[in-house]
């Protein structure tokens, strides 16, 4: 059995845990540089407020309703997203995070009288021990384990958990009445082609060929038939893969053309990048730059260019990798533009341990990657214990236009020593 253990309203439920005042109230969390709600609260759904709505058509009713509206603060959430995991591998036989805020969990081993127990268990251990709520959803199969915790989520009778045993009259009814376009993988166009075919129900999805399904559509469709048919067709492969590419990339807080700004947002996320690529155990040898202006202010001239550029050699060095992003940046870069975005992608993404050395690459070569490794070290170590950009190339930008607006950002309480939650006698 399989289960997916899924935060309730993550962003919001982090925001409340050091602003109890809050709880019952309309809350919502906005997208990057405060453009549109992105998590709401149940008292803000209530209001008739749906996911993607603008941030500026809410005034109203934060000024007349009492809502509540915070910028994103992802190193919050990361924060408490780390926690709520250690809290699962703990109490369980394994995890798989999945996204930050829903982690697969292993329930191998519990028998059917132990495991409905153990599920509920283990939601109040979380609640206890990091405050935030979670729905949980088990299965013999992934597609499956998402119908119960969709059931989990929605149905207040099973506070909170929902377990669906094997050929059980509760899954049968459940997915009699689960809608085609509520299952997990099945997308806007998919689920158009397959009512025009009869099939409106995740039921009526489980009763078909799996192989025919796969002829007429593709190898997805099938294993999602698999699984409703209580077959396990889908492994993930967790949150540590090695990516084939890295991207870093970010809308500005407002438009510039200022080429020093420009410069100091390709610097970061160069920097982003290489962080990642090390973390992964990966070398490059390509980077890609690009810079975008605002599709959407037809008054404006508009230019997006990008270039690639080879590295002379495989690296995970943040020195490199600068140097190579800004000499693209040097390319490309065009004055009389208002730029709105900029990323950096790193490219030809390679395994470190299995490195294709050049036949130019002498001792001095070994020597040189030697001391970048214990460089790119030492920093990746300083700036996890201390704080993200602790050390870093290049001096800090302090109000760049780059810069993401977050004007309603609550204090990151659980990673900045200088914004801890201050107990007032």
């Amino acid at each position: 059995m399989i289960g997916i253990v899924d935060c309730n309203s993550f962003y919001v439920s982090c925001e409340r845990l050091f602003r109890p005042d809050l709880n019952d109230r309309p809350v919502g969390v906005l997208s990057n540089n405060d453009g549109c709600v992105i998590a709401l609260s149940n008292e803000l759904k209530a209001l008739g407020i749906t996911m993607g709505t603008p941030a500026h058509f809410l005034r109203d009713q934060v000024m007349h309703e009492g809502v509540t509206l915070f910028s994103s603060n992802y190193e919050l959430y990361g924060d408490i997203s780390q926690r709520v995991q250690a809290v699962l591998e703990e109490f369980s036989a394994g995890i798989d995070p999945y996204s930050i805020d829903e982690c697969w969990v292993d329930f191998s081993g519990f028998s059917a009288d132990q495991l409905e127990q153990h599920a509920h268990e283990l939601r109040r251990r979380v609640k206890q021990y990091t405050g935030i709520p979670v729905s949980i959803g088990v299965a013999p199969t992934r597609t499956l384990a998402k119908v119960a915790n969709r059931a989990a989520k929605k149905n207040a009778s099973y506070e909170g958990v929902c377990v669906l045993y094997p050929n059980s009259p509760r899954a049968v009814e459940l997915l009699q009445h689960f809608d085609l376009g509520d299952i997990w993988g099945i997308g806007r166009r998919l689920d158009e082609k397959l009512r025009q075919l009869g099939i409106n129900t995740a039921w009526d999805l489980r009763r078909q060929n799996a192989k025919e399904l796969r002829r007429r559509f593709s190898v997805t469709l099938e294993r999602t038939v698999l699984e409703l048919q209580e077959t396990p067709a889908i492994e993930m492969m967790g949150m540590d893969f090695a990516r084939e590419r890295i991207m870093t990339s970010r809308s500005f807080g407002q438009l510039t053309e200022d080429k020093s700004e420009v410069r100091g947002a390709i610097r970061q996320h160069a920097q982003r990048s290489a962080e990642k690529l090390r973390k992964q155990g990966s070398l490059c040898r390509a980077v890609l730059v690009f810079l975008r202006t605002n599709p959407h202010r037809h008054d404006l001239d508009q230019y997006n260019p990008s270039q690639i550029i080879e590295l002379d050699h495989a690296t995970d060095d943040s020195r490199d990798i600068v140097a190579a992003s800004m000499r693209v940046l040097e390319r490309i870069y065009t004055t009389g533009f208002q730029y709105k975005k900029a990323g950096v992608m790193l490219m030809d993404i390679g395994d470190r341990s299995v490195e294709q050395l050049s036949l130019l690459d002498s001792a001095r070569s070994d020597i040189e990657r030697a001391r970048s490794g214990r460089l790119m070290g030492v920093m990746d170590e300083l700036n996890e214990k201390m704080g993200r950009n602790t050390v870093r190339l290049g001096s800090a930008a302090t109000g760049a236009a780059w810069q993401l607006r977050c004007a309603n950002r609550s204090p990151r309480f659980t990673t900045r020593w200088d914004e801890i939650p201050m107990a007032k006698l």
